[in-house]
């Protein structure tokens, strides 16, 4: 996301790009393809909200910017309530053509093992960097990579899933169409099927970290039996919440739990299991998925699996300009810098393509204003966060600087967020139409 973000905005202004890929040369644990873009573990951007979600605001400001990551999620956008989800393989592709189509653009298959000595350059490895590369990262920035760990949820093929006990519904019925009322998949739990359910999760086999690995997970991104680990409640009120939904099989009985499926693809034959990344052994993930009333005789198109993601230090490492400061002349961008997220990396690039391309053509691309979704997320990394416990971060408003006059606490909440959104568009807006590079 980053690396593809990050070439576009630097060929728009008319520089010529090399874009180095190493898949499919080199895969990893989690892409399936070569192709840019690749979405491995979900096919959400997340709320399109613009006003009253911070990620929505995310995705305005990168419109706003001639963002491809965005207008290419928007031409291949699936149902999905009030989120963002895109049909995964036809995006990449596009992404790809795309790339592979400006006249500024060349891309080259094969792994980068060093760090380049000279150039322009942008590392958006994201964050399954190879090991050679990760190793010259670490040697040059004298530590260790800081690291956790990720997890991706299983895939199921529509046409085995039993819609005598699942119904299509979005959560309060959201959305303005009935495509988009009707975005996602619903599976029903008793209180006793609840509980056996949270009991054959707790006893399966699990995939276990190496000894000598400590890296701990992002909670973005939890497997389920480690949030079930945290109480056997803790999935009721969270991506199993029975809220905003009536079961139109058996509409007179309230759910004691839901598991909800989004559509995956736009042929709508296959559905993401929703907030259910797992470390479960394969065989576990077929038996105890296929405890959920819905899904017995479920075929999964892909089970899901763990992997070590890594990232660097950002606060200790990169000025304010994305840049090394050991090496001025590499910048990082996306996942790799410590942002979570597609939407969040595809923004760090862009904002890196954009300050390289200043830089190249001989002027100095200031930050955006830290009231911005993109610039609260930069501030962030590159000094706002505490070195000593930094972290992989979501773009959220606590990022943000305070509007004064506002209301706190959760009643005020509403105006407070469209505050932060007035405020950031029109700041936003007015970096965009000083900076000097072409929107």
């Amino acid at each position: 996301m980053a690396g593809s973000e990050a070439a576009w905005q630097v060929a728009n202004a008319g520089i010529k790009v090399v874009l180095h890929e190493m898949r499919p040369k080199v895969g990893t644990f989690a892409h399936q393809t070569g192709l840019l873009g690749e979405m491995v573990c979900s096919n959400s951007f997340r709320s399109d909200d613009s006003e009253q979600n911070a990620v929505g605001l995310l995705h305005w400001e990168m419109r706003a910017a001639n963002g491809l990551i965005m207008a290419t999620a928007q031409k291949h956008r699936l149902p999905a309530g009030g989120a963002l989800a895109v049909d995964r393989d036809p995006f990449a592709q596009s992404v790809t053509d795309a790339l592979m189509a400006h006249p500024n653009v060349t891309v080259e298959y094969g792994e980068i093992t060093a760090l380049p000595k000279d150039g322009h350059w942008i590392i958006a490895t994201g964050p399954l960097t190879s090991g050679a590369l990760a190793q010259a990262i670490a040697d040059e920035t004298g530590a260790e990579a800081l690291a956790f760990f990720d997890a991706i949820a299983p895939i199921v093929y529509f046409d085995s899933i039993n819609m005598d006990r699942a119904w299509m519904q979005s959560r309060y019925d959201k959305g303005e169409t009935e495509e988009e009322r009707t975005a996602y998949l619903n599976c029903p739990m008793t209180k006793d099927q609840y509980e056996a359910f949270i009991d054959a999760l707790l006893a399966a086999d699990k995939t276990e970290f190496r000894e000598g690995e400590t890296a701990g997970y992002f909670d973005g991104c939890l497997p389920i039996e480690v949030m079930a680990e945290r109480g056997r409640e803790t999935l009721r009120f969270g991506p199993m919440k029975p809220v905003g939904l009536t079961n139109a099989n058996d509409p007179d009985v309230k759910p004691y739990a839901v598991v909800q499926l989004r559509r995956d693809n736009k042929l709508g034959t296959l559905y993401n299991m929703v907030g259910f990344q797992t470390k479960m052994k394969y065989g576990a993930q077929t038996a105890v998925f296929k405890m959920i009333p819905g899904l017995e005789d479920a075929s999964f198109a892909r089970l899901g699996g763990i992997h070590r993601n890594s990232f660097i230090n950002s606060p200790t490492l990169l000025d304010d300009q994305m840049r090394l400061r050991s090496k001025p002349h590499i910048r990082f961008a996306g996942q790799i810098t410590g942002v979570e997220g597609y939407v969040e990396s595809a923004a760090m690039g862009l904002l890196a393509g954009r300050m390289a391309a200043a830089e190249i053509l001989g002027h100095r691309l200031p930050a955006p204003p830290n009231t911005t979704a993109m610039g609260a997320l930069m501030t962030h990394i590159t000094g706002g966060a505490d070195a000593k416990t930094f972290q992989p971060m979501n773009v959220n408003f606590g990022l943000f600087p305070p509007v004064d006059g506002l209301k706190s606490g959760r009643r005020g909440r509403k105006d407070r967020y469209k505050a932060y959104t007035d405020r950031a568009k029109m700041d936003w807006q007015g970096w965009l139409d000083t900076q000097g590079v072409p929107a």
